[in-house]
This record gives C-alpha cells, structure tokens and sequence, in this order.
C-alpha cells in the first residue's frame, strides 16, 4: 500500500496492509476469528482513537516456503477466457533499481528504516525456485483450458543470467506455449536473449520510459545509455525475439527537444512495438516531489483523473501542452516520420499537418485520427510496406511485420 494514510482517511476501509502482507494478512484473519486484539500486528494500518496508525513492517517473507497458489478461488478459467488466453506468473519479486516515478524506492526506504538493515540485508530481490515456476505452469496447463500466452510479470525476470538459462532448459521441456518477460538493458545480453528464444519467449519488454538521457538521469533516474538501449533491442531481435519499449510523455523537467529525442530514439531503435503514457506523479514518490517543487501539477485535474493514456494532470503551458496532446494521440506517426522506414515521408507530411492546427482544429481532428491511422495502415499492409500503427490498444504501436502475419 503506497499512501495507506490517505487509504484509511477516506473512511472507505478499516484495515490496511503495507508492503508484502501474505503472513501479517493470515495472522491478522486468525486473531479476528479468535476475537484477539489486532491493533499490534505488523505492516497493519488501521484507525484508533480517531487517528491514522501505521504499524512497522516485518521481515519479508521468503517467497520459496510460500504456499502453493490456490487457484479455486476463483473461476480461473473465466479469469483466462476474459484476457483472451493471457495468464500472469511471478518468477521472483523485487527490483535492484530506484526509479523516481516507482513505488520500489518507497518500499525499500520503509522497510529499511522499520528493519534498520541495508540494502543487501533486506534481501528485495528473491526468486521461485525455477522448479517451483515450472511446477504451476504444468498445474495450469493440466486444470485450465486456451491458455495462449504466459506473462511473467516479474519487474525483472532477466536480474539473474544463471536462473534465466535454468529456467528456459526446464520450460521448453514441459510447454510450447509462448511466454511474455519484463528485461532492462543493463540486463540483457546475447546469452540471455538466446536462451530466451530457444524457450519459446515471444515478446521481451523494455522500460525505457525517455529518449532523454538527460531527462533519464536527472528525472527518472534511470542510468542507461541509448546506445545500450538500442543494443539490447537488437540483440533480442537477433534471436527472433518481439520486444516492447513502454514510454512516457509529459515528465517534469521535459522539453519539446526531450520528447522528440523519445521519438527519435524509438525511430532508431525499431522496436518491435512500443507502450506509451503520459507521466503521473504518483504521492510518496521521487517524481511527485520533483513535480511539486516544479510548479507542474495541476492538482485539481490530478484528482479527477481516471488514467494516465489519453491526457496529463502537469502543466506546461499552452504550446507545449498542445503539442504533447497530439503526440500522446498518435505518436506511431511521429515515429514512422523520424524513422528510415520507407513510408517515413509519408507521415512527415502527416505530422507537419498536425503540428500546424492550432487547439480547437486539433480537437476536431483529434476525435477521427485512430480510424484515419487504421485506414492508412491498411493501404501500407497491402503494399506490404513496413510501418508503425495503432494496435491492441488506444497507446500501443506495433511494427506492421508483426501484427500483418496475425490479420
């Protein structure tokens, strides 16, 4: 639980649980039943005496004594039908990086300071034994029906080279099923993407978050290199691997310079589809501290928000919030235009149209321009020229050659 104060002081619940709770959570049910006092239980959050109380976390569990899943709960087999064959796993959990904008640096500092230990005394990063991975899969392939694709939603599931190939020689001896991980370029090299595609992985993805090495180390405090950036991609791409970049738009600190070397780097890079939002300050981290201080939120608009895909809560000013709607609306076009791809002039055309409405023109076109992009790209296809659209989602792009074979 990120902001268990502000959780509690909406009346809306009595309880609150921080961090990884799966035994504070037991212990708690139990003294409930027994009718026991509660109010001392670890990484429990509650209101007493008409005030918020935040109980110090425990140690965090070791992941591998964890009961086996208990997936009769629910009906699983709705759950996957509803994602269209998509089932998630965790291989591991923790992450060795401080990203301002993620909820990872928050929880290490709080436990931490509960536990006055380091970093390496906390033991953040843990893994499944790969046997333990291997032995829910074969129980879900065994129960379940149309399963099409398992997503490892690890926030990093290539942190360790040993367990990745460990992993990879079990996997393809029990499953042909394709599977989805989350990678970072710092983590990633031939040997990983090798194992990988011998395994079956159809996509890897990337945070990459900023074309902007400036923005990535000043802001996000992500530590990279475009140059790595693209290497990675490339060598996935080497080993027939699908990879994904997830992006953000409208960061604090960010100008119209920064947000075209995101879509230069992306043009470059060419991965094989690319995730994209517009940045928001989350309470509690690093990046709201640097929003606030910045002057940038429009806290009013933060409030109202119901997601991060179609618009920003920060303010920029007119110019540059115009031009971060029409990006945030159809950057494949950007990219395509500021890409080698031979349709690159084509949407340079494109984007210059659109860079020259002013707000109300852009409204207007705005509300016509997905269907528009949809009805270019199927002349592309048909010419069989490669070209980034909008696909799956609202604030996905995705290289025609991969998306064409599925059509």
């Amino acid at each position: 639980m990120a902001a268990p104060e502000e959780i509690l002081e909406t009346s809306s619940f009595d309880h609150v649980f921080r961090g990884e709770a799966e035994e504070a959570f037991l212990d708690f049910v139990e003294k409930l039943a027994r009718n026991e006092n509660i109010a001392e239980l670890k990484n429990l959050g509650l209101i007493q005496d008409g005030k918020v109380r935040l109980n110090p976390v425990r140690p965090l569990p070791d992941i591998t004594k964890l009961p086996f899943k208990d997936y009769s709960i629910f009906d699983f087999q709705k759950i996957i039908d509803g994602k269209n064959g998509w089932v998630g796993l965790m291989a591991s959990r923790g992450c060795p990086f401080s990203c301002s904008y993620c909820f990872n640096h928050q929880m290490v500092k709080r436990y931490r300071k509960d536990l006055n230990c380091t970093f390496r005394q906390l033991r953040y990063i843990r893994h499944f034994e790969v046997k333990q991975v291997i032995d829910e899969v074969e129980y879900l392939l065994g129960n379940y029906q149309n399963i099409k694709m398992f997503i490892f939603d690890d926030d990093l599931f290539t942190f360790r080279r040993q367990y990745v190939m460990e992993f990879c020689q079990a996997y393809k001896k029990v499953c042909s099923i394709p599977f989805v991980v989350n990678a970072h370029v710092g983590f990633f090299d031939r040997d990983r993407a090798r194992y990988l595609g011998q395994a079956g992985c159809r996509i890897v993805k990337f945070g990459v978050e900023s074309g902007s090495e400036r923005i990535r180390k000043q802001v996000l405090q992500r530590h990279m290199t475009n140059e790595r950036i693209v290497n990675a991609i490339r060598s996935a791409h080497r080993f027939g691997l699908h990879t994904s970049t997830f992006l953000m738009i409208g960061l604090p600190h960010e100008t119209h310079e920064d947000i075209l070397a995101t879509i230069r780097l992306t043009a470059k890079a060419k991965p094989g589809r690319f995730r994209w939002s517009f940045f928001f300050p989350f309470p509690r981290t690093k990046a709201y501290e640097l929003s606030a201080e910045g002057g940038y939120i429009d806290y009013e608009k933060m409030n109202k928000l119901v997601n991060f895909t179609e618009t920003s809560c920060l303010d920029f000013g007119e110019k540059q919030n115009l031009f971060l709607k029409k990006v945030g609306r159809v950057l494949p076009w950007f990219v395509n235009a500021y890409s080698d791809l031979p349709v690159a002039d084509f949407y340079r055309k494109k984007v210059e149209e659109i860079l020259a409405l002013d707000t109300a023109a852009w409204e207007e076109r705005a509300n016509t321009i997905h269907e528009e992009d949809k009805e270019i790209s199927q002349h592309f296809v048909k010419q069989g020229l490669s070209h980034y659209a909008i696909k799956y989602n609202p604030f996905m792009g995705v290289i025609s050659d991969y998306f064409a074979k599925e059509d």
